[in-house]
C-alpha cells in the first residue's frame, strides 16, 4: 500500500499565508494616511507643530524598535502583532473625537509604539512557523506577497479617503481607519504560533544581550544585518518625496496622484517577484541593485514625465532587493534571537532614514528635485560595489 504524503503542512503553510496577507492588508487600509495632514492644518496647527509631530512619532519608534523586538523573542510573538493595532486605533480615535496638538502628539506616540511592537515579531513568526512546516525556503515569495497586499492597501486607501472625507468629514475617515485597525488586530490573533514563551528568569535585556552578541561573534549575521538598512532606508525615504518629484516633471497638480499609483505599482510588481528570485546569489543581487540605482539616476535626472516610468522601475527592484535582503537575515538567524535582531536591522533602516532626510534637505535646497533623486541613487551603487567584492572574495577562498 503507498501511502500519501501528509497533508497537514500545506495546510498549515495556506493558513498561515491567509492569515498574513489579510493582516498586511488591514493594517495598511488606513484612511487617514492621505489626509492626517490637513486634518492636522485645519485644527489650527502650525508647519512647525506639524513638523514636531512627525519628530516625535519618528523618536518614539527608535526608543521602543529594539526593546519590543527582544520582547518578541522573551514571549509571544502574536501577543504584540495583535496589540500593536489596538494602540494605533486609540490613536486614531482621539484624533478625531478630540482634535488638538496634545492629543495628535498622544496618538503618534501610540502609533510609532503599535508599529514598533509589530516590527521584527511578525517576520520572526512567520519564519519560525514555515521553517516548523518545511517550507522556511518559501520566505521571500510569501513575505514579498505580504508588502504587495499591504501596498494595494495603500492605493486602496488613497482612493477611498476623498469619497470618505468627502461624505462624513474626517470622523467617518477616522472611524474607518480605526476599524481597520481592530480587524487587523483581530486577524493578527488569528496567525499561528507554536514556539513557546520564554520569559522565565531571563526576560527581554537577556535576550537582547545574547542577540547582540551573535550578530558581533558572526560576520555573515552582521553582513546580513547591515544590508537590510543600506538597501531599504534610501529609496523608502524617497518616496516621500515622489510627489515633489512629480511636480517638478511638469505634471498638473490634479494628475499627480495617478503617476503616484504608477510608483506604488512598481513597488507592488516588486514584492510580486520575490518568490522567482528567492534564490538570487550575491552576485545578482548586486546587480539588480546597481540596475535601479542606475534607472533612478536617469528617471529622475531626466526631468520628464517619461521619465518617472524608470523611477517607477527602479522602485520594483528597490522593492525586491528589500524583500531578498529580509529573507538573507532570516536564513542566518536562529528562532531565540530572531525577532530582536530583525528589530535591530529596523532601527539601523530608521536611523538610516534620518540620515538620508538630512542629505535630502541639503542637497534639494540647493539643487532639483531630480538632482537630489540622482546624487542619492549613489549608495545603491556603492553597496553593489561592495557585494560584487564580497562575492568574489568567497569564491577565492579554498
Amino acid at each position: 500500500m503507498t501511502l500519501s504524503p501528509p497533508r497537514v503542512p500545506a495546510a498549515g503553510v495556506r493558513r498561515l499565508t491567509a492569515t498574513l496577507y489579510g493582516h498586511a492588508f488591514l493594517r495598511d487600509l488606513i484612511l487617514l494616511y492621505p489626509v492626517y495632514a490637513l486634518l492636522f492644518a485645519d485644527t489650527g496647527l502650525s508647519v512647525w507643530q506639524i513638523s514636531s509631530l512627525f519628530a516625535l512619532w519618528s523618536v518614539t519608534g527608535l526608543v521602543v524598535e529594539v526593546p519590543s523586538g527582544a520582547w518578541a523573542d522573551a514571549v509571544s510573538r502574536r501577543l504584540l502583532l495583535w496589540l500593536g493595532p489596538l494602540l494605533t486605533a486609540t490613536g486614531f480615535a482621539l484624533w478625531v473625537l478630540a482634535p488638538s496638538y496634545g492629543t495628535f502628539a498622544l496618538g503618534f506616540v501610540l502609533w510609532g509604539i503599535g508599529e514598533a511592537l509589530g516590527s521584527g515579531a511578525l517576520e520572526a513568526l512567520v519564519y519560525d512557523e514555515l521553517d516548523r512546516l518545511g517550507a522556511a525556503g518559501h520566505y521571500a515569495r510569501i513575505m514579498g506577497r505580504a508588502r504587495a497586499a499591504g501596498l494595494l492597501a495603500v492605493v486602496a486607501a488613497m482612493g477611498l479617503a476623498g469619497p470618505v472625507l468627502a461624505l462624513g468629514g474626517y470622523p467617518a475617515v477616522g472611524a474607518l481607519s480605526v476599524l481597520a485597525c481592530l480587524l487587523a488586530s483581530a486577524t493578527a490573533a488569528r496567525l499561528p504560533e507554536h514556539r513557546a514563551a520564554r520569559a522565565g528568569s531571563e526576560g527581554w535585556a537577556a535576550t537582547l544581550r545574547a542577540g547582540l552578541a551573535r550578530a558581533r561573534a558572526d560576520r555573515a549575521v552582521l553582513g546580513a544585518l547591515l544590508l537590510v538598512p543600506a538597501v531599504t532606508a534610501v529609496w523608502g525615504t524617497l518616496d516621500e518625496y515622489t510627489p515633489l518629484l512629480t511636480r517638478e516633471t511638469g505634471v498638473p497638480d490634479d494628475k499627480v496622484p495617478y503617476v503616484l499609483l504608477l510608483v506604488w505599482a512598481g513597488a507592488t510588481a516588486g514584492g510580486l517577484l520575490a518568490g522567482p528570485a528567492e534564490r538570487l546569489g550575491t552576485t545578482r543581487l548586486a546587480a539588480l541593485l546597481g540596475g535601479s540605482a542606475l534607472a533612478l539616476a536617469a528617471g529622475a535626472a531626466a526631468g520628464t514625465p517619461a521619465g518617472l516610468l524608470l523611477v517607477a522601475l527602479s522602485f520594483a527592484g528597490f522593492q525586491l532587493a528589500t524583500v531578498l535582503a529580509d529573507a538573507r537575515l532570516q536564513h542566518r538567524l536562529d528562532e531565540s534571537g530572531r525577532a530582536t535582531l530583525t528589530s535591530v536591522a529596523g532601527l539601523g533602516t530608521s536611523l538610516a532614514t534620518l540620515v538620508v532626510y538630512g542629505a535630502y534637505g541639503l542637497i534639494g535646497s540647493a539643487t532639483t528635485h531630480g538632482t537630489a533623486f540622482a546624487w542619492l541613487a549613489t549608495p545603491y551603487l556603492v553597496t553593489a560595489l561592495l557585494l560584487t567584492a564580497r562575492a568574489r572574495a568567497a569564491r577565492a577562498r579554498p
